[in-house]
């Protein structure tokens, strides 16, 4: 159903939106943070734009993975919890992911999680993709749980 008239005020909204980003938030950062360390960690040579585009995709499969989860601890069954993760919003979970690298890119260099710039990572990730996911269900009443 769309709403013929849409506004930013719905604190109601802003709150399940908030909690929508929080989950998706964790998704990504399992994925985007353990490619990351993992290279900080083993030392391996390899290119930091490649670390970083890794990165994104593991965060991307773990946020489709943590949606599943959540979808089928609410009932739904295996295909449909998969289908309705893998149908969420793209916009958003990228949005979130390039905005947590490149935060990462212009603090540190790139693939570098330190005890300062993983906060700062954090707040950049929930922040970008927050008010899209607001809008898509104040203007849809789309949400992925």
């Amino acid at each position: 159903m769309i709403s013929e008239t849409f506004h930013w005020k719905c604190k109601h909204t802003w709150l399940k939106s908030a909690k929508n980003t929080f989950w998706c938030l964790l998704g990504c950062s399992i994925g985007d943070f353990g490619t990351i360390l993992f290279f900080q960690l083993s030392k391996i040579p390899f290119p930091i734009l490649g670390i970083m585009t890794l990165a994104i995709i593991n965060g991307i499969i773990t946020s489709i993975i943590l949606e599943t989860i959540i979808l089928l601890r609410q009932n739904f069954t295996f295909k449909l919890a998969f289908k309705t993760a893998v149908g969420m919003s793209l916009i958003s979970m990228v949005s979130m992911e390039v905005a947590m690298n490149a935060t990462d890119y212009f603090l540190t260099g790139g693939a570098i999680l330190t005890w300062w710039v993983v906060p700062i990572m954090l707040v950049v990730g929930f922040v970008t993709p927050w008010p899209y996911n607001y809008w898509r269900l104040k203007k849809f009443n789309e949400a992925c749980h």
